[in-house]
């Protein structure tokens, strides 16, 4: 078990902004936690440790919103998350530690701004296959499958519930999917599930928490103070990765 207080300050704080976001915000900012855990472990390591905390989260998540689910609207983007999948599995033993911090960096930076380019984004023929199949095979390298769904949700004017519901069982359908290229790669350790154990309380808090605050805090200040953080954090390991 790590003692690092540093790795801990991180983890929590990364694991409960992700509650938040899935249970308050459908996921759009999630993707701090691998970045933040990047800084003190390994990418791969970072996404096998939070993965079963994302399972739980989604799982209270659908609980909380499975009346609003629209089911045809999730049927549909089902076929091109499982494309991006396979090909984030087969990417996923390819690539080294440094490469995958770039990559991170790069998305973490995209991500954070990537409300300037969304309505254009998801106005474009295709929209849906594409979109789920990156938000699949970001998802598999580096649990950033949020902030690419939501582009294509923005194009489809769903209210609220609706909104939180449907991404809460696309999260949760593609993580339980996601399993599978995790054992074929062999990214589960004793040590990375005592350490997803030990942070489960966070999940559960950050969840509880989104629920209750999605009706009373500003989601612009909240989708602000991530998107802050994730571009900072997505330049420090761009630096990282290169020196």
């Amino acid at each position: 078990m790590i003692s690092d207080p540093i790795f801990w300050l991180l983890a929590v704080t990364g694991v409960v902004i992700t509650g938040i976001s899935k249970s308050g915000f459908a996921g759009g900012a999630g993707v701090v936690a691998v970045p933040l855990l990047s800084f003190k472990i390994g990418v791969l390591e970072a996404t096998a440790i939070t993965l079963p905390l994302l399972l739980v989260m989604d799982a209270k998540t659908v609980r909380y919103y499975w009346s609003n689910i629209q089911w045809p609207e999730l049927k549909a983007l089902i076929p091109g998350a499982i494309l991006g999948i396979i090909l984030g599995g087969l990417f996923m033993g390819l690539i080294s530690d440094r490469a995958l911090l770039l990559i991170l960096g790069v998305t973490s930076i995209l991500f954070a701004s990537w409300s300037k380019l969304q309505i254009v984004l998801a106005q474009f023929k295709g929209a849906r296959a594409f979109w789920s199949m990156t938000a699949g095979l970001s998802s598999v390298l580096v649990h950033a499958g949020g902030p690419p769904i939501n582009i294509y949700f923005i194009s489809r004017n769903l209210p609220k519930l609706e909104w939180l519901a449907t991404a809460g069982a696309f999260f949760a359908a593609m993580n339980i999917i996601k399993l599978i290229p995790y054992s074929l790669n062999e990214q589960w350790s004793i040590s990375s599930m005592w350490l997803s154990l030990a942070l489960l309380p966070a999940a559960y808090g950050g969840v509880w928490l989104g629920k209750r605050i999605q009706t009373k805090f500003s989601e612009q200040g909240f989708m602000l103070f991530c998107k802050a953080l994730l571009f900072a954090t997505g330049s420090a390991l761009i630096f990282k990765s290169l020196w």
